[in-house]
C-alpha cells in the first residue's frame, strides 16, 4: 500500500456465505459502489493475509477478513479542453453525445488530449463519474475513434453503476448502421462468435474457440441494396471491441472502408479515394436504455453523418 492510500478493514460474516465477493464487499463498504470495488479488486487493492485477491466473482464463505487500499482522491490528469460536443440529451445525471468520426473517446498512448473526455471535463466542470478511474471519467462504453454516433456518459457513480448493470445484462438497445462490401444473400442473420485479442496481432480482434474469448452476438438485417454493397442494421446483444467489424467480415461482408478487417473491392477503393473517405462505414444510429435514476425509458436516434451519407448516395443503384 502506498503512502497516499486509505486502508479499510473489511470483515464478512455468516450472512454473506455464498455471495459473490464484490456483492459482499459492497454490503460492508456502502460508501463505495460495487463497480468501484470491482475495479479496485481487479487492480490488486484487496488483500487477505497479505496476498492480493483479484477475482470479484469468487464466492465467499462468510468468515473472511480483508484489507482494501483505496487510493486517495487525486485530480484527473486530463485537462479540460473546449471542444465542440454535439449533445443530444443532458440532465444532472448523464448526457448523450453524438460523437463525430475521428474523435477519440478517452486519452491513451498516442492520444493524450483532444479526446471526448477532455471535452466532457470542460463541459461538465469536472462533474463526471469516477468509476472508470482518472483516465476515463464518465465513460461507461466506447465507440472506435473512426466510428461515429451515440454514446451515453455518466455524471456520477450512481448513474454509472446503473448504466453498467444494463450493459452487463445486455438490455441496452444499440443499433448500428453499416455499409458492407458485397450483398448478403440472406435478408437477415445472427453472428454468435466469441471474440478476443488476436494472438498474431494484438491490435486486432479475432473470433476464437468457444470458452477462450468473450461471447459476442450481433443480429443484422439488410436495409438497402447498393452497388456490390448493402446498407445493414446491426443490433448488438453484446458490446465487444470491434464486434460489428469482425462479425460482418467473418460472414464475408466486411465494412466498406475498414482499414483493418476489410480488403475492399477495386471499385469501392476508387470511390473511397474520390470521396477521401478514410474510415470504416459504421455509425451508432440508435441508443435506448432505462434512465438509471429516474427509471424512465430513453431512446435516441442519429442520422447518417454527411460523409457516410455521401458514400451511401454514390453507391446507390
Amino acid at each position: 500500500m502506498s503512502g497516499g492510500d486509505i486502508s479499510i478493514a473489511i470483515a464478512l460474516d455468516a450472512s454473506h456465505a455464498g455471495w459473490r465477493l464484490d456483492r459482499a464487499l459492497a454490503a460492508q463498504v456502502p460508501s463505495l459502489s460495487r463497480e468501484r470495488l470491482k475495479v479496485l479488486t481487479k487492480a490488486g487493492a484487496l488483500t487477505r493475509d497479505g496476498k492480493a485477491v483479484r477475482d470479484p466473482a469468487t464466492k465467499v464463505k462468510g468468515d473472511e477478513r480483508y484489507t482494501l487500499a483505496v487510493p486517495a482522491p487525486e485530480p484527473a490528469h486530463n485537462e479540460p479542453q473546449e471542444i465542440a460536443l454535439p449533445i443530444v440529451f443532458e440532465d444532472e445525471h448523464l448526457l448523450v453525445v453524438d460523437k463525430p468520426a475521428g474523435l477519440v473517446v478517452h486519452p491513451a498512448a498516442g492520444n493524450r488530449d483532444g479526446t471526448l473526455v477532455n471535452a466532457l471535463l470542460h463541459h461538465c466542470g469536472g462533474s463526471l463519474s469516477g468509476i472508470g478511474g482518472v483516465a476515463r471519467p464518465g465513460i461507461v462504453h466506447r465507440i472506435d475513434k473512426d466510428t461515429s454516433g451515440l454514446l451515453v456518459v455518466a455524471k456520477h457513480d450512481k448513474a454509472h453503476e446503473g448504466l453498467a448493470k444494463q450493459f452487463a445484462a445486455h438490455s441496452i438497445d444499440r443499433r448500428y448502421l453499416a455499409i458492407v462490401s458485397g450483398i448478403p444473400r440472406q435478408a437477415e442473420g445472427t453472428v454468435d462468435a466469441p471474440l478476443a485479442r488476436s494472438p498474431q496481432n494484438r491490435k486486432k480482434i479475432a473470433i476464437v474457440q468457444e470458452g477462450r474469448g468473450k461471447r459476442a452476438i450481433t443480429h443484422w438485417k439488410r436495409l438497402k441494396l447498393l452497388d456490390d454493397a448493402a446498407l445493414v442494421e446491426c443490433r448488438l446483444e453484446t458490446g465487444r471491441t470491434h464486434q460489428v467489424r469482425v462479425h460482418m467480415a467473418s460472414i464475408g461482408h466486411p465494412l466498406v472502408g475498414d482499414p483493418v478487417y476489410g480488403r475492399g473491392k477495386t471499385g469501392h477503393r476508387k470511390l473511397l479515394n474520390q470521396l477521401d473517405f478514410k474510415r470504416q462505414a459504421l455509425h451508432a444510429a440508435h441508443l435506448g436504455f432505462v434512465h438509471p435514476v429516474t427509471k424512465g425509458r430513453l431512446s435516441f436516434d442519429s442520422a447518417l453523418p454527411s460523409d457516410m451519407q455521401e458514400l451511401f448516395n454514390r453507391l446507390g443503384v
